[in-house]
């Protein structure tokens, strides 16, 4: 696959108390923010980088990728809505 794999629906996150809130759209936007802005490693972390570049190699799909950034920005708290 190659170009935006977007979500169904968006994913909204707080990266920082100083940042806005960001809309998550699609995969890329999903891995860019467990890649540059969550820097603990965590195993909900690795596991959405690991669904997200699955989704982009065609493995699996973007409702998976969703599910595991949701679940990987909720436990870093910068979940905001989804």
């Amino acid at each position: 696959m190659t170009g935006l794999i977007r979500f169904e629906r968006p994913v909204v996150v707080q990266v920082s108390r100083r940042s806005s809130e960001r809309i998550v759209f699609d995969v890329n936007d999903a891995a860019a923010i467990l890649l540059r802005d969550l820097h603990h490693e965590t195993d909900k972390r690795r596991i959405a980088m690991d669904t997200c570049l699955q989704v982009l190699r065609g493995k699996t799909h973007p409702p998976a990728a969703r599910r595991a950034f949701v679940a990987a920005a909720l436990e870093a708290r910068i979940l905001r809505g989804y």
